[in-house]
């Protein structure tokens, strides 16, 4: 294992009282900084990277009836380094989660894993988006790997991989894209298809749509119609 920096930071939101949703535990830790703001909870990088070497864990807990927004005030860039850098989620959600940051580059030579394990309670609900720009302008990608695992009483809901690797890239993939991203949602939908977006109905009610485009912005604006077009 490459040395770097091993970071670990929590946040749990709970309803209080008078039902509104407050925050019980908010710990910063190394590059992730976490900053309270009255439209969400916001990610704000203390460091560059994630570089290789480091290993990065968000832990986040919902309570029931808690309904907890998590944005960042930037994209993410993720650097070559000592080895492989990490950054894994982890969420108990018996609430709601709306969790969409900023995109992620993935540099030239970066070599990066991120992996969500999100857990739904019977009641929980989830907005998950995330956005990978495949490498700096006029650079080619690292290598990239962003999976989510999502779960509901203990069955899976939600098993979902990209790999992103520049020494084996296949345009029967993601042909000539630069941004590629997700948007998964606990509602149903019906199938929809168009140059660049798929919007797919799930066997569990909940919807997965996939995007790509040559641009952040147009991939951007691909998940926000995939948003418009779901209930």
């Amino acid at each position: 294992m490459g040395r770097g920096y091993v970071a670990h930071a929590a946040v749990t939101a709970e309803a209080g009282p008078d039902g509104r949703t407050r925050l019980t535990r908010l710990r910063s830790d190394g590059p992730i900084a976490l900053r309270e703001t009255p439209d969400g909870l916001y990610l704000v990088g203390a460091a560059a990277g994630p570089l290789g070497g480091d290993r990065l864990r968000l832990d986040i807990e919902v309570g029931a009836g808690a309904s907890l927004t998590i944005r960042s005030v930037a994209v993410a860039l993720a650097l070559p380094g000592d080895g492989e850098s990490r950054y894994t989620v982890n969420a108990d959600v018996e609430g709601h989660l709306d969790f969409a940051p900023e995109p992620t580059v993935a540099a030239r030579g970066c070599h990066h894993h991120a992996h969500a394990r999100v857990a739904l309670g019977p009641h929980g609900t989830l907005r998950w988006q995330e956005e990978l720009i495949l490498g700096r302008h006029n650079e080619p990608p690292g290598l990239h790997t962003s999976r989510i695992d999502v779960t509901r009483a203990g069955h899976p809901v939600l098993r979902h991989e990209l790999r992103a690797d520049p020494t084996s890239r296949s345009r029967a993939v993601l042909g000539p894209a630069k941004a590629v991203g997700s948007l998964f949602r606990t509602t149903p939908s019906t199938p929809h298809t168009e140059p660049g977006l798929a919007i797919l109905p799930l066997p569990s009610g909940t919807t997965l749509a996939n995007a790509h485009a040559p641009t952040a912005p147009t991939l951007r604006h691909l998940l926000t119609k995939a948003q418009t077009l779901l209930p």
